[in-house]
């Protein structure tokens, strides 16, 4: 089954797990963001009186509400079965300092007449060859486990009944039994008893779900010695706790004091100098947006490495995509200058410092992704950019933070890869060669041990000769990648100038005029007046946008940038007011805006003080948000809803940037 829609996200630094708009939980990782996944499906539901099984997540007499409690990661689901008049209120949530997820349920009869209810929960793990999963039960606790984690559902009310094997066909009719405690399936059943609810009476359950690592300790008694203690906690005060550090966390990082100063932010986003029903809502949205970046952003984040990933997993088959969870470094970068907006400086730095570090290959490249952990995740081509994208982030963050200490540390790393970027793709190179990066390798390069060599039946082949664009469908030489590698070089002056150091300036000075010249001279459309995207077709690409912003090679005053603006307006706005990524693009039908692609429109617009547009665009992403507060990557224009990966990094860094550049 495909389980495409993030609807909510809950965590804390080790544990992440998704959530339905429903309230069925879809994801469970620990112990990083985007390893290991547990479960391929978990399904909830309630026996009611005599009724088999009603699912929670799909019922066709269940009505819902689902809503995270203000400013944190507490997400709450309301459910309401309309045949007997049962309510459930399904509160979710991670302890800030506890490895495990509780869910909290409240049952309310608003019927009159008693409802005795069972709570019932079906449990199914991935599992494979190499990860094969069994059950047991133990001391009131469904244990199932593999050769590496124990995977425990648990609660503080005894358990009723159990099924270990075939438990998707007798949970059906909401009740369990089997003679067995343990089994070898990978799907497994537990319910518990409420009770009988008297017409206007509630009560409570609560449910724990707790991953133990095998490798710390792996016999049955300490595992269930370990889950007693944890029945044992006030899980009252672990919400409360979890709460106020959430409510904490988002004060903290208000770095646009969009909390403090409300009317100012009312009249910058819509431009209007008195305060009414309509600018009061525009500011609530975009409040509620700014939020649940500052919330989303840690469950990105690797707390111990750097690493962010790019969102929480959608595709783990790859029925749609190449996948989404890993960290790309270009998408990273924008997310870097997001936080520090938000003043979570100390994740930017880790990020340079210790995951960029790890990360980077022995010739000074970054390949296209990676875990969080900082290991290389499946690639399909190398990227130019990402390397080029990494040094302009790291002068970027210097000047949020102006430490110099970090530039020290990061000098080497930033010096290896402008050193790999001045041998591609353009230019004059050793001997009067002149060409691609690839050409001059396969032609001056004779190190059998180069990385950029691999050996094949004896010969030495170039790995990359052109580069991918940033997204990632297109090889060649692209207007996109030559600015970022012209933006590394003008940040490696600034860092070699703030570090006084004088080697090299003059020569970066020309690469970086160099690049220039090519982009005008060779990605230049005589007919139209305006940039080409790449050396290969002339297809109208909002990343052509980073010429000027945010890498800013040429000023927006220029002749050929304007025609290339109006050139993005003719072929690339929706009748919605949002903007595609490039004509004929057929990724999920191609038609649909991308949220980074409109916000990139808002900082041109910014930019050149067009700011009632800017101001329309934000307001589009705003608008075409979740109920949650998250941006999608796009958004559907017929019903104007979000569309495919909800609560993507780089959405959201955008949102916060075009908002601090309209701030000023």
């Amino acid at each position: 089954m495909n389980k495409y829609y993030n609807e909510a996200i809950i965590g804390n630094k080790n544990i992440v797990a998704s959530f339905s708009e429903k309230g069925e939980m879809l994801r469970l990782f620990y112990p990083t963001r985007d390893y290991k996944q547990f479960i391929e499906t978990m399904h909830t539901g309630v026996k009611v009186n005599d009724s088999n099984i009603i699912y929670l997540h799909e019922d066709i007499n269940n009505e819902y509400e689902q809503y995270y409690t203000d400013n944190t990661n507490i997400i709450n689901t309301k459910i309401k079965n309309t045949y007997f008049n049962l309510v459930v209120l399904q509160t979710d949530f991670v302890p800030i300092s506890r490895d495990m997820i509780i869910k909290k349920l409240t049952f309310t009869n608003e019927n009159n007449i008693d409802l005795n209810v069972n709570f019932l929960i079906y449990s199914k793990l991935l599992s494979n060859y190499n990860n094969m999963v069994g059950s047991k039960v133990e001391n009131n606790v469904l244990m199932q486990y593999s050769h590496d984690y124990t995977f425990s559902i648990f609660s503080k009310t005894p358990i009723l009944g159990y099924r270990l094997n075939n438990s998707s066909e007798d949970i059906k009719s909401g009740v369990l039994h089997d003679k067995d405690y343990i089994g070898m399936a990978n799907d497994s059943a537990v319910s518990f008893d409420v009770g009988t609810l008297k017409p206007g009476e509630s009560k409570e359950i609560e449910i724990f779900i707790y991953i133990n690592n095998n490798k710390e300790k792996y016999k049955f008694d300490e595992i269930i010695q370990e889950i007693e203690k944890l029945r044992e906690i006030d899980t009252k005060k672990e919400l409360e706790n979890t709460r106020k550090y959430w409510e904490e966390f988002v004060k903290k990082h208000d770095g646009l004091e969009i909390f403090t100063q409300e009317e100012k932010w009312q009249r910058l986003l819509t431009g209007e100098e008195q305060i009414n029903e309509v600018t009061y809502k525009k500011y609530l949205q975009m409040r509620k947006i700014y939020a649940r970046t500052i919330l989303l952003f840690p469950l990105l984040s690797n707390e111990e490495t750097g690493g962010i990933s790019a969102a929480i997993e959608i595709d783990e088959n790859r029925t749609k995509s190449g996948r989404y969870s890993y960290c790309w470094p270009r998408d990273a970068v924008f997310v870097t200058k997001a936080l520090d907006i938000l003043k979570m400086h100390e994740q930017t730095t880790k990020f340079y410092t210790n995951f960029s570090k790890q990360t980077q290959s022995k010739n000074g490249m970054w390949e296209q992704r990676f875990y969080t952990d900082g290991r290389l995740a499946p690639c399909w081509g190398y990227q130019i950019d990402e390397t080029a994208s990494i040094v302009y982030g790291v002068y970027e963050h210097y000047k949020m933070t102006k430490d110099k200490s970090f530039l020290e540390e990061t000098y080497e790393m930033c010096q290896r890869a402008t050193e790999v970027l001045a041998k591609f793709p353009l230019g004059t190179f050793p001997n009067g060669i002149s060409g691609t990066f690839g050409n001059w390798l396969l032609k001056n390069t004779t190190n059998e041990n180069s990385d950029f060599f691999v050996k094949l039946s004896g010969r030495e082949r170039f790995i990359t000769h052109e580069s991918y664009d940033l997204w990632e469908m297109n090889e060649g030489i692209h207007l996109y990648s030559l600015s970022a590698i012209y933006a590394a070089f003008k940040s490696m002056i600034q860092i070699k100038r703030e570090l006084n150091i004088s080697e090299g300036i003059e020569e970066l000075e020309n690469r970086a005029e160099n690049i220039k010249n090519y982009c005008l001279n060779n990605l230049y459309d005589e007919e139209t007046k305006t940039f080409k995207r790449n050396n290969k077709d002339n297809i109208t690409d909002i990343s052509m946008l980073g010429i000027v912003e945010p890498f800013q090679m040429l000023d927006t005053n220029q002749e050929i940038i304007k025609n290339t603006i109006q050139k993005i307006e003719l072929n690339l706005r929706t009748y919605t007011g949002g903007y595609i990524r490039f004509e004929n693009d057929n990724y999920l039908g191609g038609n649909n805006p991308w949220v980074i692609a409109t916000l990139w429109m808002s900082l041109y617009n910014i930019e050149t003080k067009n700011i009632e547009e800017a101001r329309k665009q934000i307001d589009f992403v705003g608008r075409t948000a979740t109920n949650n507060g998250f941006l999608a990557e796009q958004v559907e224009n017929e019903t104007m809803r979000a569309k495919w990966v909800i609560g993507l990094g780089w959405s959201h860094a955008m949102y916060i940037i075009a908002l601090t550049k309209l701030f000023k």
